[in-house]
């Protein structure tokens, strides 16, 4: 099971977590969704730290 944490960016361009959780899938819709809602960019990151996906609002 791999862990997955859904990041946002903020005005100042630094990169806060919002959540993390197991199924890449679910936290990809998550991010996408919320992404437009707040119009945002997140991005998915692996437990090594590692890009997995960018989100744009």
């Amino acid at each position: 099971m791999t862990r997955v944490d859904i990041q946002w960016q903020n005005q100042v361009g630094h990169w806060q977590h919002f959540q993390t959780m197991h199924n890449e899938a679910n936290a990809f819709r998550t991010a996408q969704g919320r992404a437009r809602s707040t119009g945002k960019r997140h991005r998915l990151v692996d437990a090594n730290g590692q890009l997995l996906d960018l989100v744009e609002p």
